[in-house]
């Protein structure tokens, strides 16, 4: 892919696996929402999840990306980088608010709340962020492909 296919497609999806290196060596492998930030794949996760506690032990990390179900509409973008921890609570609630509005219902996310009525998706990034680290990738090596290219077979 060219560098614009790969900025449009990683824009364009919501959900990323994410591999850090578990303590016994083998991947530990999870799927994540993700928002792109200035550029880097960015997430949040509880402080104590098996993924933080990989990343606080070792901060490399491979993200993958993809789409398609035929093997001829088969894209991706493989992210393979270092992964920078987020703990300032105002960052962690400004990352965690874009995150949410990503798997939120739409009503949440476009209404405002009314006079005196809570907003339901502030208030659970609010309190979920109390909880949490976010995270921005850097990365240092990109692998792209993108079977759509390719010539099916007639």
């Amino acid at each position: 892919m060219t560098e614009a296919e790969t900025a449009d497609m990683l824009a364009s999806q919501r959900k990323v696996q994410l591999a850090t290196n578990g303590p016994d060596g083998f991947p530990h492998l999870v799927t994540m929402y993700y928002v792109m930030i200035d550029g880097q794949i960015t997430f949040w996760t509880y402080r104590t999840s098996q993924k933080a506690l990989n990343l606080e032990r070792d901060p490399r990390i491979s993200c993958l990306v993809e789409t398609g179900e035929q093997y001829f509409d088969l894209r991706g973008v493989l992210v393979q980088g270092t992964a920078h921890r987020i703990d300032d609570p105002d960052a962690v609630v400004a990352i965690g608010r874009r995150i949410a509005s990503v798997f939120a219902d739409p009503k949440l996310v476009s209404a405002p709340a009314g006079d005196g009525e809570p907003d339901p998706l502030a208030e659970y990034v609010e309190h979920a962020a109390r909880k949490r680290f976010a995270y921005a990738v850097e990365s240092s090596r990109l692998i792209t492909w993108d079977h759509t290219k390719l010539i099916s077979p007639a």
